[in-house]
């Protein structure tokens, strides 16, 4: 990549940062809708979970290919493609003429959004080599972050409210072209000097991995949690989980390698991303029911009544990073599982009836715990692995956070659709409260990994990790 002027890198980052507002926007303003599209379509909850893990589970599935596709065909190239894919789909989905289709879209959605982020953050890294510069400028990338959930839920409530649903997928149109054109006019292409192999045996097993244990999931309240089809998928993604560790560790370059696991503060990141992103989304999804369908605000109402809970997330999401600069990832992630924790406990009281000060106080406390917890996760995960091997763990953390995400709205959503009884509207708040249990229970693994991962024995294990990729391929 040629050297760029102070003033071509930082157009370089804002363009970079375009794309990553809104596709991490699009995870949380979807959310605000779905009572309108359960409206439109008379969409069951189950379709309304797949709206949402449509778009998560591809973009888990695809990120880490994206970023291995983007290092051998050029960045800006695969940067280029993701736009207009993400455009695209973001058009299909103002026009759906029903929610198979939508589901459908948002997965088309996903692929260009696979092709957003994690290619982004590779020509960010290329672009700034000075290494303060550097840190600067993942610091705008990952403010940029709390930015677009700040705002998505207040977005979604005000566009729903005055246009109708269909608007919230209006608005990534003209970002996709504007982005598009500026892409072309100033980003440079890039490649790596020597590109990892595709790994397509692997990347189908984690597809079907993933796959039939979300639909396992989701579907279990209508088959039944011990139906032949809800076990089926189940034993599917075991053996299919089963398969890729055997396949991966035998191959010189996999797609995931498992070795990288040996390392406690990486798996630990992998969990601690997986929890608190199902405690994300498994809140937003579940809220956004409620406060719609079960207490009868517009969605500008219940965007707004979020909105403390984002602001907070925004607001501590940097002091969170400096912490971690500061005094180490332990202190921001006991203090992020801890809001989780507290907050789920908190939930358990919602009734029909409930109080707007307890729903303000439960909400700003979940923004605590999360903006307290996101950012140290790719650096525990970093730190756990050899300098040599960071991007790839960053990227496994990336695609544990979606993985999460998909989790989340998953298994809240089908808890709860297993516990009502009677009219939805009267049966919603007691059967959510054994989801918001397991938001707490999500806290409190955070927590206790919070710990594990930071100590003695995880850097030993780190340090003996690195040992093994130190090593020639052929002496293993």
């Amino acid at each position: 990549m040629p050297d760029l002027t102070r003033r071509r890198r930082l157009l370089v980052l804002a363009i970079c940062c375009l794309s990553l507002f809104v596709v991490s926007m699009d995870t949380t303003i979807v959310n605000l809708a779905l009572p309108a599209i359960e409206r439109d379509f008379s969409a069951s909850v189950s379709s309304l979970q797949w709206t949402i893990d449509a778009y998560t589970l591809v973009l888990a599935s695809l990120l880490m290919l994206s970023g291995s596709t983007a290092d051998r065909i050029g960045r800006r190239r695969t940067f280029q493609t993701g736009l207009v894919l993400f455009t695209l789909g973001s058009l299909l989905c103002s026009i759906a003429p029903n929610i198979g289709l939508l589901i459908a879209f948002r997965a088309v959605q996903a692929v260009g959004g696979s092709m957003l982020n994690p290619v982004a953050m590779s020509i960010i890294t290329n672009t700034f080599t000075d290494a303060r510069e550097r840190a600067r400028a993942i610091g705008v990338w990952g403010a940029v972050v709390g930015l677009s959930m700040a705002l998505g839920p207040l977005l979604g409530g005000v566009l729903v409210d005055a246009v109708g649903w269909r608007s919230i997928f209006w608005i990534n149109i003209p970002v996709g072209v504007a982005g598009l054109v500026l892409t072309a006019l100033f980003v440079p292409e890039s490649k790596a000097p020597r590109a990892r192999r595709l790994d397509p045996v692997g990347q189908l097993l984690v597809v079907v991995v993933l796959a039939s244990l979300t639909y396992g999931i989701i579907e279990a309240p209508y088959h039944g949690w011990l139906s032949g089809p809800t076990l089926g998928c189940f034993a599917v993604a075991v053996v299919a989980a089963i398969g890729l560790v055997a396949y991966e560790r035998r191959r010189a370059e996999p797609l995931l390698d498992p070795r990288f696991f040996a390392s406690v503060p990486f798996s630990g990141a992998t969990l601690i991303a997986v929890c608190g992103f199902a405690g994300l989304s498994g809140f937003l999804f579940l809220n956004a029911l409620y406060l719609q369908n079960v207490r009868g605000y517009t969605p500008l109402h219940a965007g707004l009544l979020t909105l403390p809970s984002a602001l907070v997330i925004f607001a501590l999401a940097p002091w969170s990073g400096r912490l971690v600069a500061s005094r180490g990832s332990r202190i921001p992630l006991v203090a992020g599982g801890l809001g989780l924790a507290v907050s789920g406990v908190l939930l358990t009281r919602l009734g029909a009836d409930t109080g707007f000060g307890w729903l303000v106080l439960a909400y700003v406390v979940f923004g605590a715990g999360f903006g307290m917890l996101n950012p140290p996760i790719t650096n525990t995960a970093v730190s756990g692995m050899p300098r040599a091997q960071a991007g790839v763990a960053a990227a496994v953390a990336s695609t544990s956070r979606q993985v999460g995400a998909s989790l989340g709205v998953a298994l809240l959503g089908a808890v709860v659709t297993s516990r009502i009884r009677g009219p939805f509207t009267e049966g919603f708040p007691a059967a959510s409260h054994i989801a918001w249990w397991i938001m707490a229970g999500c806290g409190v693994v955070v927590m206790v990994l919070g710990v594990v991962t930071t100590g003695s024995w995880a850097r030993g294990t780190a340090e003996r990790a690195t040992a093994q990729f130190e090593e020639p391929v052929g002496a293993r």
